[in-house]
């Protein structure tokens, strides 16, 4: 694993930390900030977690594992995409840690992805990941 390649996104949200929170776990504002994605998960911890969607006209369903669901501070989850083209194996999951802050007027979104497997992919999952936050920032400031 290259969990010392970690990708991090943040992000200053001017919403309270409930309604940020609101937003990352909500399917339909998951599906207007993650692609278009349809989120399937009851945030078991230990129970699955799907995104299903369609890239360049062929469903796919990316998956992982909820490990841990702390509201309104802390989502952690595994996933595994198999549009990437590797192996649906354990050695090719990332860890998707999200970090919800409240500071004085705002609220600090970061979003942390571990194990990539080489600085390139870290670049690539980044500016993937700020494109995302940002989003989340204009679904969560809209109110």
């Amino acid at each position: 694993m290259s969990d010392g390649l970690v990708a991090t996104s943040s992000i200053t949200i001017n919403a309270p930390q409930d309604r940020v929170w609101q937003v990352i776990t909500d399917p339909e504002a998951v599906r207007e900030f993650m692609f278009g994605t349809n989120l399937v998960t009851d945030w078991t911890v230990g129970g699955p977690i799907a995104w299903r969607g369609e890239w360049e006209g062929k469903p796919y369903e990316d998956k992982g594992t909820v490990l841990a669901f702390e509201p309104p501070r802390r989502l952690v989850h595994t996933h595994f995409s198999p549009l990437s083209g590797a192996p649906d194996t354990p050695e090719n999951y990332h860890t998707l840690t999200w970090t919800v802050e409240e500071e004085a007027r705002s609220t600090r979104l970061t979003l942390a992805q571990d194990n990539n497997p080489d600085p390139t992919a870290v670049e690539h999952a980044q500016g993937m990941w700020d494109s995302l936050v940002a989003d989340v920032k204009k679904i969560a400031e809209r109110g």
